[in-house]
């Protein structure tokens, strides 16, 4: 009976690992796509983009963005 028990305690274990790793591994994506996004549009253009505006979403960052 203890073995059936840890075998159930083991697979929800194993179940909550999964889903917490793959919340995190989702969570993390978003976040760089996020950061690297803002951290991108905030930079010097690369050659051909000089003369593209920058999304309204996208926050100004560093000594241009002050008010």
């Amino acid at each position: 009976m203890e073995f059936l028990l840890a075998v159930i305690d083991k697979a929800s274990y194993d179940s909550y690992l999964k889903i917490a790793l793959t919340v995190v591994g989702i969570g993390g994506f978003l976040a760089a796509t996020i950061l690297g996004s803002i951290g991108w549009y905030n930079s010097k253009r690369p050659a051909g983009w000089e003369a593209s505006d920058t999304p309204g979403w996208v926050p100004k960052v560093g000594e241009d963005g002050k008010k």
